[in-house]
């Protein structure tokens, strides 16, 4: 019998899976003083504290191929979930490691998806395969499969800053201007090519959050699952889960911390919510 792991990089916030064989590649976030490895080990507080406080260069380094061989192990059939290839490389280094595990093991394969997104919709991913892998379905039809699922699930954030994003070019200095500014929240999405796209520039958190559920009800969110993850702001997490259940009763949702990466770049007070589609 063949098999099947699932590994991500860290932007997937996802450190364990209980029904399926799981692993990480993390990330980094690296200053001139320090380096945060984006594992189990790392204090997201600690970190966010940090660059809350200090004022300092800094810049992100994804997975290297060698590190995603180490996730890859020794399964015959891998799938690997990365970050939006319109931010990091990672997806192209997880490329380069599935044609080398390939190589060196003909009879093994990988399966690379491009998530297009980062954090909450990521995790909606890895959990929906470890549901096809404990279903025992096969790799080919996983992959089929996984593949569908992730045209059908978007992402929505809020972010009261965007410095970390303008500071490594993952946006337009003009863009992170936007925010921060007495009280300005960005309300976006990720696209269709995996690139932020602001959406709102919403004053106070009420109208932030009352303008991102509208864009869930107008994606067609009904009963479908909903992840808010966010970064030292679970107040604002379980009001929007308090309103999507008001009206949407049917809807599934849950709540999580975001882990390094994305905690770097969604900054203090950001939501990031991955949700599946009509």
């Amino acid at each position: 019998m063949r098999t099947i792991k699932i590994v991500a990089d860290s932007a997937a916030d996802v450190l364990s899976l209980e029904n399926a064989d799981f692993a990480y590649a993390p990330l980094k976030i690296v200053t001139d003083e320090r380096e945060f490895v984006d594992d189990a080990h790392l204090d997201v507080a600690e970190m966010v504290s940090y660059f809350d406080s200090h004022k300092v260069r800094s810049k992100t380094a994804c997975p290297g191929p060698g590190e995603w061989l180490e996730a890859f192990g020794d399964a015959d059939d891998v799938f690997c979930v990365t970050i939006t290839s319109g931010l990091s490389g990672s997806y192209n280094a997880a490329c380069v490691a599935k044609e080398m595990y390939e190589t060196e093991h003909p009879d093994r394969r990988v399966y690379v998806l491009d998530s297009l997104s980062a954090g909450a919709e990521m995790t909606l991913l890895v959990h929906k395969l470890e549901e096809y892998v404990s279903a025992g379905m096969e790799a080919e039809t996983i992959d089929t499969a996984i593949r569908a699922y992730s045209a059908n699930t978007g992402l929505l954030f809020i972010l009261e800053s965007l410095k970390n994003f303008a500071a490594n070019g993952r946006v337009s200095p003009a863009v992170a201007k936007l925010a921060g500014v007495l009280g300005i929240r960005v309300v976006g999405r990720a696209s269709d090519r995996g690139q932020l796209e602001p959406l709102h520039k919403c004053r106070g958190a009420s109208s932030a959050l009352s303008t991102l559920f509208m864009h869930l009800k107008e994606a067609g969110l009904h009963k479908g699952r909903v992840q808010i993850s966010h970064c030292c702001n679970k107040e604002a997490a379980e009001k929007l889960k308090a309103m999507i259940e008001a009206e949407l009763p049917q809807a599934q949702v849950q709540i999580s911390p975001l882990r390094g990466l994305c905690s770097y770049y969604a900054e203090k007070g950001g939501l990031l919510v991955g949700f599946e589609k009509a």
